[in-house]
């Protein structure tokens, strides 16, 4: 990720592997402050040539992107018109094996899967910060009925919430079988954690038991309970792909806190003067000059 502004028409680097063009475009000013989501949000296929995630999960992009069949034995993509199934390698592999094992193993049939990527990541015209190297995906937590819908069925149905509380818990939709799919997905090694709303990570804690290990995969976050938010790690070998650091322990004990302070809110603080901290850029009002350099490569209106 770039930490900070660099005149693009200094940089000729290599795309390694990118699938890309041998070299870095070069942008004038314009171009520079132009929204990268304009030019990554009219991709409509993938950049060819190997998978590999560039950047981090909310400012990167992804080559060599492959398209999450509309249909499988196990899985159905959902609202195809967004053009959002496509995923790093690693990804596609982990969901066509996970929709697999959820079929064997509980009484749904396959997963419905929502928003991965666009064809060569990026961020989005709307929507998520993430999902923009390949290694974040979207599952329904609606157990699918069928697996033969039809494309505008797929438009026009929706998810289901488990929330309830104002997300503090979960509701009368949640299932033993939404427990075993979010531990299926969970127990693979090649999973960084899975955003789930806060009750579903407090019924979690109070409710597993016997094997806890993959309960710190698990995490709270606003807005997750129409589906689960699955982050791969960076794959091996894809060098310039930077993973999120994992905080510690099973998460539980900050689960609980997080599910109180809904339920209670705290009194407002005093105001805070200090100015913002400085992070880098990310999200889907990235600049073309702040995205990482070798995605400049995979778009197709640069080249």
């Amino acid at each position: 990720m770039i930490s900070r502004m660099v005149p693009l028409a200094m940089m000729v680097l290599a795309a390694c592997g990118s699938g890309g063009s041998s070299s870095v475009p070069q942008l004038d000013a314009t171009l520079s402050r132009s929204e990268a989501r304009q030019f990554f949000g009219a991709e409509t296929s993938g950049s060819g040539g190997n998978g590999e995630a560039i950047g981090f999960y909310s400012n990167g992009c992804v080559a060599g992107a492959e398209q999450l069949a509309e249909s499988g034995p196990t899985w159905q993509a959902m609202r195809l018109s967004r053009n959002r199934n496509w995923g790093h390698p690693e990804m596609i592999d982990y969901l066509e094996g996970l929709s697999a094992q959820v079929a064997r193993n509980t009484s749904w049939p396959g997963l419905y899967i929502g928003d991965i990527s666009q064809p060569r990541g990026g961020p989005m015209l709307t929507g998520h910060a993430s999902h923009q190297v390949g290694l974040d995906a979207d599952i329904w937590m609606y157990p699918p009925t069928r697996l033969d819908l039809s494309v505008q069925e797929r438009e026009d149905l929706s998810s289901i919430s488990v929330r309830s509380q104002r997300g503090a818990w979960i509701n009368d939709n949640w299932t033993a079988d939404h427990a075993e799919v979010l531990r299926l997905a969970a127990t693979d090694p090649r999973v960084a954690r899975i955003f789930v709303t806060t009750g579903v990570k407090v019924w979690l804690c109070r409710n597993v038991a016997g094997d806890r290990s993959w309960l710190g995969r698990i995490r709270p976050a606003a807005g997750h309970h129409y589906h689960f938010h699955v982050r791969l790690n960076c794959p091996e070998g894809d060098r310039t792909c930077r993973n999120q650091p994992m905080p510690q322990g099973d998460g539980c004990a900050e689960a609980e806190a997080r599910a109180a302070a809904i339920l209670n809110p705290p009194p407002p603080g005093p105001p805070n003067n200090d100015p913002p901290e400085e992070r880098p850029p990310s999200g889907n009002r990235v600049a073309l000059s702040q995205i990482p350099q070798q995605c400049l490569s995979l778009i197709s209106g640069l080249n």
